[in-house]
């Protein structure tokens, strides 16, 4: 019997679980340490950060920024080892459920325009392709697709 994965938010001791999967990832946001810790201190920008656990193992996580109606994920990873096993769609399906209950009226991200298998999931997951920034990304430089979600109109 395969236990179903535990999605919640992030603690500060979750820190050197999360910044361990995201070293991994060649396509995550890759942020100084001391960002990592701003998401768990008050009085910085509102974020919410959420954790799928498998077994008693942090197996991915998502970090979105709140700014009033407006949702931005800014970062979603999962571990290379539990890829392709629905923990990305369950994570970014929790922050969108978080996102409308918390009055969110717009859900917008950015992502390199080879990460097909990304870009797949938040065609899945409800968003429609909004756009495109030409040569957002460095090493290597390449465009980043726009996509968002509306709710709440």
């Amino acid at each position: 019997m395969t236990l179903e994965p535990e999605i919640r938010r992030a603690r500060p001791e979750d820190l050197p679980q999360i910044r361990a999967i995201e070293s991994q990832s060649p396509t995550a946001a890759h942020w100084a340490e001391r960002d990592y810790l701003r998401l768990f201190e008050s009085g910085s920008v509102p974020r919410v950060v959420v954790v799928i656990e498998a077994g008693d193992q942090v197996a991915g996580f998502i970090v979105v920024r709140c700014v009033e109606q407006d949702w931005e994920v800014e970062n979603i990873v999962v571990e290379r080892s539990a890829q392709r096993r629905g923990l990305g769609r369950k994570l970014l399906s929790r922050m969108l459920q978080l996102a409308f209950e918390g009055g969110a009226s717009r859900v917008f991200l950015e992502v390199r325009e080879s990460n097909q298998a990304a870009r797949s999931l938040y065609l899945q997951c409800g968003f429609t392709e909004s756009g495109r920034r030409r040569a957002y990304y460095l090493h290597p430089i390449e465009d980043a697709i726009t996509y968002e979600i509306v709710t709440g109109l």
